[in-house]
């Protein structure tokens, strides 16, 4: 007979998701309410409230798609586009090409502008794509490319956009949270992320936010999106400002729940605070690893401090490492992707899992299973590496 699922206690530092403030998971466990009930609808407006804060933005059509990072993604491309429009897409990693898969699903033309994975998205060419097609639609990015750790200027991307009269699409699955990110400042037209990464919240849904400009381009469509569910002009009769909501879909209400709580626990702490956290973990994570004799993928200025690509020596097996922190230590970090596959290990410093206890946790693992399979590595000068930048930036 099948029993209930108990699932070991891991420390979870890979790409996503990460771990879970208790509150969150208390949270979750609150009553279930009906998804029409009006004090549901009212904690839904405060996640929306919630979701501006985090977002930086005043945009009325934000909201969270009852699905995760990827249908996000896909909310985005299949009420922007349609068939026959054409889409600059700028790929450093796996994500900028799934970018492009949903843009041809939905029958539009991507120009790909292409850059070495893990390094950022040259903005020279990505200017040169935008002159060469004067009739694109869009200009699509990744922010923070969770296969590489690699972070793209959102900024001056998002102001070429504007130079050349299209719309910004940005992926900021891995950045909301952990990296500066402000949507109205920068002119971000639609930006979608996910609950999983530094908001350490349970996967399964995904933060959406979009102009003015780019919710008359939803409104004004020739033809319908290609997606029921995803249709904004249907999903707004219920996450609208209407005092009466229409039914669209039943909400995964306790979701809902635990994505409010971490975006409170987010505004208790404050988002530049969260920044800073996440600098500061890194800098003493980069710190140990360096002291081990290993190394990044993605150059310093350019790195994520969230999501770590470190490379290690040929003579080192990639999943027997990553075996032997899950079987020892009950700590998970994540291979490579793509042309980093078998090359990187992606470890990740997301949200709640970004803290002291946690670095130097992953830093002693790690020195330990390396020295076991033949590295010379000096346990003791990695933690005095990291305890060193905590001692003295803290």
């Amino acid at each position: 007979m099948i029993k209930s699922f108990h699932p070991p206690v891991r420390t979870l530092m890979g790409p996503g998701p990460s771990d879970v403030n208790p509150r969150i998971l208390e949270a979750l466990s609150r009553p279930t309410i009906g998804h029409l009930d009006p004090v549901f609808i009212d904690m839904m407006d405060e996640v929306k409230s919630l979701l501006q804060y985090a977002f930086q933005t005043e945009n009325k059509l934000t909201l969270p798609v009852s699905a995760p990072g990827s249908a996000g993604m896909e909310t985005v491309f299949t009420n922007l586009l349609e068939s026959g429009d054409k889409v600059i897409i700028c790929q450093n990693g796996v994500f900028g090409g799934r970018m492009k898969e949903n843009a041809e699903r939905c029958g539009a033309q991507a120009i790909m502008v292409e850059d070495v994975w893990g390094e950022t998205v040259d903005i020279d060419k990505a200017e040169q794509a935008l002159s060469e097609n004067p009739d694109a639609k869009a200009l699509a990015f990744v922010h923070a490319e969770t296969s590489t750790g690699a972070r793209s200027d959102a900024e001056a991307l998002c102001a070429l956009a504007q130079k050349y009269d299209c719309l910004s699409i940005v992926d900021a699955v891995t950045s909301l949270g952990g990296i500066e990110l402000k949507v109205d400042d920068w002119g971000i037209d639609a930006i979608y992320s996910g609950t999983q990464k530094c908001l350490s919240c349970v996967p399964g849904l995904s933060p959406v936010s979009f102009s003015d400009r780019a919710a008359k381009v939803i409104s004004s469509r020739k033809r319908k999106v290609q997606s029921w569910f995803l249709d904004l002009n249907l999903v707004m009769g219920y996450w609208g400002t209407e005092a009466k909501r229409a039914y669209h879909h039943t909400a995964p209400i306790n979701s809902l729940y635990a994505l409010h709580e971490a975006l409170v626990i987010l505004q208790e702490e404050g988002l530049e605070q969260a920044w800073q956290r996440h600098a500061l973990n890194h800098q003493a994570f980069a710190a140990g690893i360096k002291a081990m004799g290993l190394g990044f993928v993605v150059a310093e200025d350019v790195r994520l401090p969230q999501l770590n690509a470190v490379s290690f020596p040929t003579s080192i097996n990639d999943a027997d490492v990553r075996n032997a922190l899950l079987n020892e230590y009950n700590l998970e970090i994540g291979s490579g992707l793509g042309a980093l596959a078998g090359k990187v290990w992606r470890i990740g410093l997301m949200g709640y899992a970004s803290n002291r206890t946690n670095v130097l946790f992953c830093l002693s693992a790690l020195a330990n299973v390396l020295a076991a399979r033949g590295m010379d590595i000096d346990s003791k000068g990695t933690l005095a590496a990291a305890n060193t930048v905590y001692n003295t930036k803290a």
